[in-house]
């Protein structure tokens, strides 16, 4: 390419034509155009930071609307203990290949009293439950003297809402709402709240720091510098209340079409040939019977369009989850 572009411009030099004006090409993306039709659709991006996006009160939000949807959605929360139980299953098993068999033994069944004694997979099960709900999920390593095992670690979980910094004084630049970083972007310090901020017993803004060796945080990074996490489930959120009231709509439109067994009509006029009825004056059916109409008026059984096939597979999908 390059040696065609040096002959053509040898060419053009050697030439006694007079040279012509070179035009400049400009490339254009389409998806970086705005105009009429994708204009609304486009007006909420922006350019924020991961944290400045997932600030404090956008993740309150998207945990509380997270957890309404997974208590009250069988779509989501069967999504969310597929996920928790697939991960998990019975928790995690310890297997040494050292050469000594003996110490391989007496230390995985140490290793499996121990997990049974302070539940570890129901706590990993619900720490996982918690990442996809509330976005993240936190335990601290404590030491619990009433374990009946040697050794005394024990994990607290909390959820995310105690997790952060209730003094604004207490954040620099480097610091996000509940975490401490040093020059090198790690967790030093993590600020959990005492009590839990939607308890009834009131609010409380004291804290203890927690030192991040002593803190387990378990969250999707999807963007460089995030710090916090938000719901796996985010994304389906407006799906998920749209689903469940595309559900009850269908199972409302086919109880009302079940509602009626059929009705009367005739095709004369107003005031026309036909024996009088009353409207809207229900008439009690008989089993396998014959029913006379009154004269000029024919019988119609409704025919229910709800629910259609793809409706009815949600509703079988929505009942086996």
């Amino acid at each position: 390419m390059i040696n065609w572009l040096t002959r053509l411009f040898a060419r053009g030099a050697t030439s006694g034509h007079q040279s012509k004006t070179v035009r400049v090409l400009r490339a254009k993306y389409d998806a970086a155009a705005t105009n009429e039709d994708n204009r609304r659709h486009w007006r909420n991006a922006d350019g924020l930071s991961a944290n400045a996006a997932n600030s404090r009160e956008v993740r309150r939000t998207l945990r509380n609307r997270a957890r309404y949807e997974v208590a009250n959605n069988s779509y989501a929360r069967g999504i969310v203990l597929t996920l928790a139980n697939d991960a998990i299953g019975t928790g995690p098993k310890l297997q040494l290949l050292t050469n000594d068999s003996e110490a391989n033994q007496r230390i995985e069944h140490e290793f499996h009293h121990w997990a049974r004694a302070i539940n570890l997979a129901e706590k990993l099960r619900t720490m996982r439950m918690a990442r996809a709900q509330d976005g993240e999920a936190f335990a601290i390593l404590t030491s619990n003297p009433r374990l009946p095992t040697s050794i005394q670690l024990d994990l607290r979980l909390m959820e995310a809402d105690q997790v952060c910094t209730p003094d604004f004084n207490l954040l620099s630049r480097r610091a996000v709402d509940g975490i401490v970083f040093d020059d090198a972007g790690n967790p030093v310090e993590y600020h959990v709240l005492k009590n839990h901020p939607g308890e009834a017993l009131g609010r409380s803004l004291d804290f203890d720091p927690i030192p991040a060796a002593n803190m387990v945080h378990w969250f999707r990074a999807d963007r460089p510098g995030q710090a916090r996490g938000i719901p796996d489930i985010m994304p389906a959120l407006p799906l998920f209340a749209q689903l469940r009231r595309f559900t009850l709509a269908v199972l409302a439109a086919a109880e009302t079409a079940a509602d009626f067994a059929g009705i009367l009509y005739t095709d004369a006029p107003a005031n026309g040939e036909a024996d009088a009825a009353e409207p809207f004056e229900p008439i009690e059916l008989e089993q396998r019977a014959l029913v006379t109409m009154p004269g000029g008026w024919k019988m119609s059984q409704i025919e229910a369009e709800q629910p259609a096939t793809p409706s009815l597979a949600c509703f079988q999908l929505e009942m086996a989850a």
